[in-house]
């Protein structure tokens, strides 16, 4: 590396505008003492487990809004975009002016239209701010100020509207492409969602204009769908996807479709359901078929599988399983990966080079076994391709060991950056806080040992670890997964049976299905309710003040009566005090609503 001491130094004399951060990073690259002009980490890492020689700082504790990906400036500012964000702008801009590593200006901006609860990207590329809602891909060109005051422009927007797996990350190539996914609003493309036993639709309609990646111009105004090409096809839903520079290759790790035991029980058993299909990482070439909604992948098995809406029962194959996109690693089921990020810095030992983090936000639907996920892992790479097993890194956002509803967990990773100095930064979804995570031990000397604590965790914690099909269940017969026993209500088993997977043992919901306590929908018009339980609701509502556009599946295939049991329960538990329902009612709605 050239120096020109004297151009150095004359720009200091000048009285140019150099930020802290700025200066003590380029006498960081100066003079190779990275390591000691970091921050001091926090005494206990944030609460995060990390392997030997890291350490964490909290940037932030909490950002109004949420957060979702994060995107970090060569000068160290942050960019975040915001989950629910209010009347003042989805994105948030923070700034360290003391170089301690915590956040003391924090700015709200981007008041845009369609501000929506997935809202997913922030990327910096080519000096442009990229940020989406989920329907809508929107730049700002990067400014000397922290909130960019340039010109918001639309790049690319949805001629739909928001629906279910409906997420825009980007990612960019070296020849000015930009990638985004058009996730499937179904399950696995059934006749009707998520109802039980329904058969898919076969060809699948939904593969023409979505269930897909497609590829536009990252410099285009004013794009529609109709504008790209598709890349990519049988991809449910993508919330992780970057670019490898080192594999020249778009990458992703795809959620996996639900209810594989609660809809079709008689081929898939409670624990089968809990761990599959896989969460797969993928590197996607042109043309590439992850085999939604036909196929999933099976980890444990190592292969793809028929789905059982076209036939399939855990065996059975198909004619083109060998032309599917093979996958680099099958992570269990639920996992729920919502960032990726590959490791480009120099800050951290050599063996993380080019290696991929993930972010796993965590599972909703793992009932009776604890709830999965909730991590960021690692996978070492070389060329584009795993060169050792996946790794945990940093665990603990959760809070608690064992998570038995999504609301238990005090925090989920969401989104992952690097600094320029190395740092890698992780957002949360649950009260927007942001971690930086440093290396401060012996580069030359990290192996295997500083590794053993992590490894561990991956053997043993409830919330990585497959579980024991029969010793790791955390729910008792009476919640419905066995035969009744105990002295739960038959309201109360039915309701773990066909509702807890979405909405929690504890009616609290998640990020994607609403909470039944104090809910309108619930203790509100007894009809109305009846109605969403027999016929399904799907589109966007609105419950407590907050957006949830996912699917509710019609449950009409059961009796009036267990219908009244498990509705007169949501109403009378959960803090509600609402009177229950009675079979005729349910016959009444039923009759009335008949198609």
């Amino acid at each position: 590396m050239k120096f020109n001491s004297s151009a150095f130094y004359i720009k200091i004399i000048s009285g140019e505008s150099w930020s802290i951060f700025t200066f003590s990073f380029l006498i960081c690259i100066i003079f190779s003492q990275c390591t000691a002009n970091l921050p001091i980490g926090d005494e206990d890492n944030g609460g995060l487990f990390l392997p030997e020689g890291f350490e964490a700082l909290v940037v932030v504790d909490s950002l109004e809004g949420r957060a979702r990906h994060l995107a970090v400036k060569d000068n160290g500012d942050i960019y975040v975009k915001l989950r629910f964000p209010d009347s003042v702008g989805g994105n948030a801009a923070l700034r360290d002016t003391d170089n301690d590593g915590k956040a003391d200006i924090i700015e709200t901006f981007g008041d845009y239209l369609d501000k929506s609860s997935y809202g997913t990207a922030m990327r910096i590329h080519n000096n442009y701010l990229y940020f989406s809602s989920v329907t809508r891909i929107f730049r700002q060109k990067l400014t000397d100020k922290l909130v960019p005051d340039s010109e918001m422009e639309l790049i690319v927007r949805d001629t739909q509207p928001p629906r279910q797996h409906d997420t825009k990350p980007i990612a960019f190539d070296k020849k000015g492409n930009l990638y985004t996914p058009f996730g499937a609003p179904s399950d696995a493309c059934q006749v009707d969602d998520r109802v039980f036993m329904s058969p898919g639709m076969d060809p699948c309609p939904i593969l023409e204009h979505r269930g897909g990646i497609w590829k536009f111009d990252a410099n285009k105004k004013g794009q529609l769908q109709k504008d790209g090409e598709k890349f990519a096809t049988g991809l449910r839903s993508v919330v992780a996807l970057e670019w490898n520079d080192q594999a020249d290759n778009l990458f992703t790790v795809v959620h996996g479709r639900d209810h594989m035991h609660n809809t079709w029980p008689e081929q898939f058993t409670v624990w089968e359901g809990a761990m599959l299909p896989s969460e797969v990482f993928l590197k996607l070439e042109e043309g590439s078929d992850a085999g939604w909604p036909y196929y999933y992948y099976d980890q444990m098995k190592e292969d793809y599988f028929l789905s059982p809406e076209y036939g399939g029962d855990g065996k059975k194959q198909g004619e083109k399983v060998n032309t599917l996109e093979r996958p680099l690693v099958g992570f269990p089921g639920h996992f729920a990966p919502n960032d990726l990020l590959f490791y480009t810095g120099d800050q951290f030992p050599e063996r993380y080079k080019n290696g991929a983090f993930m972010a796993f936000h965590g599972s909703t639907s793992r009932a009776p076994y604890p709830q999965a996920g909730y991590f960021v892992a690692f996978v070492p790479m070389e060329n584009g391709t795993p060169s050792g097993s996946w790794e945990v890194f940093a665990d603990g956002f959760a809070g608690v060991d064992t998570i038995l509803n999504t609301s238990d967990a005090k925090h989920r990773p969401m989104g992952l950056a690097m600094g320029p100095d190395g740092s890698i930064y992780i957002s949360d979804s649950v009260k927007g806080k942001i971690w930086r995570v440093m290396y401060k031990g012996d580069k030359e000397g990290f192996g295997k040992a500083q590794l053993a604590k992590m490894d561990e965790r991956k053997k043993q914690a409830p919330n990585i670890k497959t579980p024991d099909e029969v010793k790791d269940i955390v729910a008792t017969e009476a919640d419905g997964f066995f035969p009744k026993e105990g002295n739960m209500a038959e309201g109360a088993r039915l309701y773990n049976s066909h509702c807890a997977l979405c909405h929690q043992k504890n009616g609290r919901g998640n990020d994607r299905f609403p909470p039944l306590n104090y809910s309108d929908w619930v203790i509100g018009d007894k009809e109305k309710l009846i109605d969403v339980i027999l016929n399904g609701l799907e589109g966007e509502i609105m419950v407590r003040g907050k957006s949830y556009n996912n699917v509710m599946p019609k449950l009409d295939h059961l009796k009036n009566e267990e219908i009244a049991l498990i509705l007169t329960y949501i109403r009378q538990n959960f803090g509600n005090r609402s009177s229950g329902i009675n079979p005729d009612e349910v016959a009444k709605v039923r009759k009335a609503t008949a198609k």
